[in-house]
């Protein structure tokens, strides 16, 4: 069945942010966060493209997401972490061995070295205060003996100039050379524009793989990788005087030539994009008018006379400008595309 949404995925956007963090990464490997179905581009589709680039380090949020890039991991020769640890329900596809847990939690620990301690990660909360061991915990000895390929913790603040971000930084580099870790590793994609101090041994960049701009620095590196497409359902007359949608948000002054899609807030096409988003069909700009429904947006198409059912438009997702424009952030438009986009890599 051909799905009336696609969405129109860059390929060769996706690789160039890659090397472009990577690069900034200096000596730092550049690893790619693909939990959240890539950010909801597709995990598959990510994971397969960057590891071609050379991306040899993807992490995941749960076992259920590990368990779906397991061929992947064989396939490719990469390395696969679940950034949530590992339950009791976990432990079954745990000691499979096709991803490494990262512990953050003392229950967790014990678990895990009771499974035999194979290959894990460490989250150690260096200031956060969401998951992880806490560094004195880690300098007293907790993780002696286990067998770590990366001690990491989460910057809170990487998007913002916070002294927050220092304290971080530097409580990780005091646990360098306490645990069996090969490597650190701290820093996001806005953590990757603080600088070379925060790179570390390994980089953890999401948001700005996909498009998105955590932080000014990034701007001009970062390139639009998702453009929602959606099919004309219907094309029609507004007279003058009359309203279109739910609460009749919008009122035509004089005629106007309406189409409607099939897209809506239920495809991640939020009503915040309620007369203020856009629809483009070559340089043509088509503006949204009224509300933004479940599955159905209008838009205006006197510019395009021959635009009818069945034709495709492209909507302005360009993630920051996209954002303040909705007032959505950038990772609730990534991660809120749904399912019934036909995912289009090009």
């Amino acid at each position: 069945m051909t799905a009336p949404l696609r969405l129109s995925l860059d390929t060769s956007a996706l690789v160039a942010n890659w090397r472009a963090l990577d690069a900034l990464s200096g000596t730092a490997a550049c690893g790619a966060a693909v939990k959240a179905d890539g950010y909801g581009l597709g995990a598959r589709g990510v994971v397969e493209r960057l590891a071609a680039a050379g991306c040899r380090d993807f992490f995941v949020a749960s076992w259920g997401e590990a368990a779906a890039l397991a061929d992947l991991v064989t396939d490719l020769h990469v390395d696969l972490s679940v950034l949530h640890g590992v339950r009791a329900e976990d432990m079954p596809a745990a000691v499979q061995g096709f991803a490494r847990p990262v512990l953050n939690t003392l229950e967790q620990i014990r678990r895990w070295r009771d499974a035999g301690g194979g290959r894990c990660d460490v989250m150690v909360d260096t200031g956060m205060n969401r998951l992880g061991v806490s560094s004195e915990q880690v300098a007293d000895g907790l993780l002696d003996g286990l067998a770590i390929d990366t001690l990491m913790s989460h910057l809170a603040c990487a998007d913002e100039d916070a002294a927050a971000n220092a304290r971080q930084r530097d409580r990780l580099e005091h646990l360098r050379g306490r645990t069996s870790a090969r490597r650190l590793s701290l820093a996001n994609s806005a953590g990757i524009a603080l600088g070379s101090g925060y790179a570390f041994d390994l980089t953890r960049p999401g948001l700005a793989l996909y498009g998105g701009v955590p932080r000014g620095e990034l701007a001009s590196v970062v390139r639009q990788v998702a453009t929602p497409q959606a099919q004309i359902l219907q094309r029609r007359t507004l007279g003058a005087g009359e309203s279109i949608g739910y609460n009749a948000l919008y009122t035509a002054q004089e005629p106007i030539e309406v189409a409607i899609l099939n897209i809506g807030y239920a495809d991640g096409y939020w009503r915040g994009f309620t007369n203020s988003g856009c629809a483009r069909v070559g340089a043509a700009m088509l503006p949204v008018l009224g509300r933004v429904s479940m599955d159905l947006t209008a838009i205006a198409v006197d510019a395009l006379p021959s635009l009818g059912e069945g034709d495709w438009v492209s909507l302005d997702f360009a993630l920051p400008e996209a954002a303040a424009v909705s007032g959505m952030s950038q990772y609730e438009l990534l991660t809120g595309l749904g399912s019934r986009f036909e995912r289009i890599w090009a």
